[in-house]
């Protein structure tokens, strides 16, 4: 992590790690700093009114929260920032992430989330470099790339083609 981060990544518990980790390896892998934090809007809701409070004026562009369960994480933070939050729901034992979806997928009016798929780190992460592409070259070219790479990777997989026994070409 360094002293200037651009994304900040909160987390609700530290079991949370495992599927966030996706987010982490993609920041890294284009450049983007980041800030990473356990962080519960239940057990600590004056740390994380704080966090998001102070994170503009600590450099942070986006927000990526995310929780399982009673998910609230992304809207209380949303609550106390001007900045885009982007929520991850976790995906549980009890309801298999539902519960997480629809608790952060569901913000009043005025208090918007933008939410990715149930544990879905690495979207999180590139859309996360998305929008601080709208304003900043270098992260847009990276953007470019990444989404240049996927599809030439598809277009390999398309060209070498599927062989399915008994279908006619």
């Amino acid at each position: 992590m360094d002293t200037n981060p651009l994304v900040g990544i909160l987390m609700g518990s530290e079991s949370d790690k495992e599927v966030m980790s996706a987010a982490v390896e993609q920041l890294s892998a284009m450049g983007i700093e980041h800030d990473v934090r356990v962080i519960s809007a239940h057990r600590s809701p004056k740390l994380a009114a704080h966090y998001a409070d102070t994170a503009a004026d600590r450099g942070i562009k986006v927000i990526i929260a995310a929780a399982g369960k009673a998910a609230h994480l992304a809207g209380v933070v949303a609550g106390h920032t001007h900045l885009p939050v982007i929520g991850v729901p976790i995906k549980t034992s009890d309801l298999g992430g539902m519960d997480s979806l629809l608790s952060t997928v569901q913000m009043p009016s005025g208090v918007p989330v933008a939410t990715v798929a149930i544990n879905g780190a690495k979207n999180a992460a590139i859309l996360a470099a998305q929008i601080i592409a709208t304003s900043d070259s270098s992260i847009k070219d990276k953007v470019i790339d990444l989404k240049r790479d996927m599809e030439k990777k598809i277009e390999e997989m398309s060209s070498s083609g599927l062989d399915y026994p008994g279908v006619a070409e």
